[in-house]
């Protein structure tokens, strides 16, 4: 007699294994440097920030990646490819260094590339990864928030998923004054530190608008039940498919976590802030950062003093 083959367990029960990278944007704030490079290829000290978002990834047990990319974009699948003849030349002059570097980023995880097409919009990204993830519980990582790498936060939301099932989003504490620039969530405490019930949320309100000072940063842990509702969701803010809508939708359910984030975090899709992220982690590296931190503290007394002298 064969026995019977045992159902696959419920997607609420299945460790998260697969994570979504969005990485189709125009990245028309840094024009002209995007013109002919993707944004999430520029340089944040010696490696382009959305590799910096795959090791996160990998770091937390994620080992199926998959990039959702658009028109002019091959570097990126180039990057996270073998390049046989620059290891081979390396390997030949002996620089186990930059080979070892050059290799990292192909040994990270399994990763797939697809095309958005048109860019109609985050949720519309994260459906475009419907036929890869399945069934199955996902993480969406966006580009441009880097997250510290001594910081746990996946780590955590991934075991807020285990516990609670559903979906986790990360929070952030804003001030209300910076609240237009995100997605804003209406919570409740739950008695667990830091874990909050989303109960709603809105993108981009006005200050008046906001239900709160809690932000939505670009962290996620999706259950494969946000990919009927974003079918059914329509255009919305910028005529664009808003993942926000649909995890609106599923917080009704009561379905929806966040996880309160207070570390480290860096948000290179804006000019200022990508700046300071290539100073504090160029300042941080051991083989950069004492010969970088004496020179950027003579450049600063050098300005101080000049602006001071001008002045006088």
């Amino acid at each position: 007699m064969t026995a019977p083959h045992p159902s696959p367990a419920p997607a609420s029960a299945r460790p998260v294994r697969k994570a979504v990278v969005p990485a189709a944007g125009l990245g028309t704030r840094f024009l002209p440097a995007t013109k002919a490079t993707p944004k999430e290829m520029l340089p944040v000290v010696d490696k382009p920030a959305i590799q910096y978002v795959v090791e996160e990834a990998a770091r937390a047990g994620l080992d199926d990646i998959l990039m959702v990319t658009g028109r002019h974009k091959r570097a990126i699948e180039d990057h996270f490819d073998h390049a046989f003849e620059l290891e081979q030349a390396l390997a030949a002059k002996g620089d186990t260094v930059r080979l070892d570097a050059v290799r990292d980023p192909a040994r990270l995880a399994d990763i797939h590339h697809i095309r958005q097409g048109d860019p109609l919009g985050l949720g519309h990204a994260v459906l475009c990864a419907r036929h890869h993830v399945g069934d199955q519980p996902f993480a969406v990582l966006l580009g441009d928030d880097l997250i510290d790498a001594r910081e746990t936060l996946l780590d955590r939301m991934l075991g807020v998923r285990d516990r609670l099932g559903g979906s986790v989003v990360a929070l952030m504490r804003v001030d209300p004054a910076q609240v237009h620039l995100y997605g804003c969530a209406a919570v409740e405490h739950t008695g667990e530190e830091g874990v909050l019930r989303v109960t709603g949320l809105v993108e981009k309100p006005s200050r008046q608008d906001a239900p709160s000072d809690y932000a939505v940063i670009g962290r996620y842990v999706l259950d494969p039940a946000v990919f009927g509702v974003l079918e059914r969701t329509a255009p919305g803010r910028g005529g664009e498919i808003q993942l926000t809508d649909a995890l609106r939708e599923l917080a009704a359910d009561g379905t929806v976590h966040g996880v309160v984030f207070d570390g480290l975090r860096y948000d290179t899709g804006d000019k200022a802030d990508y700046l300071r992220t290539v100073v504090r982690l160029a300042c941080e590296r051991p083989d950069l950062g004492p010969g970088f931190t004496a020179w950027l503290k003579e450049f600063v007394a050098d300005l101080t003093a000049g602006g001071a002298a001008r002045a006088a």
